[in-house]
């Protein structure tokens, strides 16, 4: 059975959006960032969710583009001495957990994520205390103090196989911070689990009826749900996935027109892979002034050229990411049982193919 914890709902402040630059501006950028980087001994590593300008970039010079797992993993095997995340702060941090000795750095430490907003370690630490029996199980999209306190770290790419796993062991299990993603693993596995009441405030906001609304003028177009969003949303897919999922199931399921209910940042790299195929943006709940997020993460918009550039250039409190060593070390032991559940895992698979 799935037991579901009450919280307040929290509203988060948007950050302002980054200044518009003309072609000229950004190309100037650009270059300077190209000799930045060959100069600082850096690797962009870039998370789908940042503007095409930004992957293109990290493609052209030799960095990486893709899920927060799979920059975890990049970011730590990479020889580059600086990391520029390029992403929101949870990532910077997992990247700084598990490269201590390389210089980790972002455009800007302003990007948040709501999802880690809405769990802050105090509250979160208590909780936890007052129920011992359960296994801590966090989503990536946390600080690393939370992550401190955790037992496991996953990322919807693999959640749910991690999930599947401790319940197989008996585990009863508290899960934060998303609901959506949360309701979601609980359904697949009939795991006992108490859910944090967070959101990301992007997936929160795609709409069932809208959705509905949409597919009758597309009849043929696949629909594309990351686990994030609401179960209404997510009864309605074709497939349900983590991003690096999203952009394979469009590459193999046959249908013309993929309607995708993640970030539109995604469509990127998805396109690349199906350049023959229309991709189309899931409805959110409002459109223009009445939309919030608008299908797009406005903190995963603050990563610019501009904000690259100054990071690279100058590092810094401003952009340098720093992890207390006892949380570090802490924090180390749940992302490192995923990371090395995620290489047993790919062992088994091939093993059986």
């Amino acid at each position: 059975m799935r037991h579901v914890i009450n919280l307040s709902e929290r509203v988060h402040l948007f950050p302002p959006k980054p200044e518009v630059l003309s072609e000229r501006q950004k190309a100037d950028h650009i270059a300077n960032i190209k000799e930045l980087l060959i100069e600082k001994e850096a690797v962009m590593v870039v998370h789908y969710y940042t503007d095409p300008e930004i992957q293109s970039l990290a493609e052209q010079t030799g960095g990486f583009v893709g899920d927060s797992l799979e920059m975890a993993k990049f970011g730590h095997k990479h020889s580059a001495k600086t990391l520029l995340i390029a992403g929101v702060r949870f990532m910077g941090e997992s990247a700084k957990i598990l490269t201590p000795e390389k210089n980790v750095i972002m455009p800007t430490l302003d990007a948040e994520c709501s999802l880690d907003l809405g769990c802050p370690v105090d509250r979160f630490s208590a909780f936890c205390d007052a129920h011992p029996e359960h296994i801590v199980v966090v989503y990536a999209n946390t600080s690393a103090a939370v992550k401190a306190r955790a037992d496991w770290v996953v990322t919807s790419s693999i959640a749910l196989e991690i999930v599947t796993h401790l319940d197989e062991l008996g585990k009863k299990i508290i899960w934060a911070p998303d609901r959506h993603l949360g309701a979601y693993i609980a359904n697949k596995t009939q795991a006992d689990m108490l859910l944090w009441q967070g959101e990301c405030i992007v997936h929160d906001e795609f709409s069932s009826n809208a959705l509905k609304d949409m597919k009758n003028v597309y009849p043929d177009a696949a629909i594309l749900v990351h686990p994030e969003s609401p179960a209404s949303v997510v009864q309605l897919a074709d497939f349900v996935g983590s991003t690096s999922q999203l952009i394979k199931a469009a590459k193999e399921l046959p249908h013309p027109q993929m309607i995708v209910a993640t970030d539109k940042g995604i469509f990127f790299k998805m396109q690349q892979v199906v350049p023959d195929k229309e991709l189309i943006e899931a409805p959110t709940a409002g459109v223009g002034a009445t939309c919030r997020s608008c299908a797009h993460c406005p903190w995963m918009a603050m990563n610019c050229l501009k904000s690259i550039e100054l990071a690279l250039k100058k590092g810094g409190d401003q952009h340098a990411i720093y992890v207390d060593d006892i949380v570090r070390l802490k924090s180390l032991i749940p992302l490192n049982r995923m990371l090395n559940f995620a290489t047993d895992l790919q062992l088994h698979v091939k093993s059986n193919i």
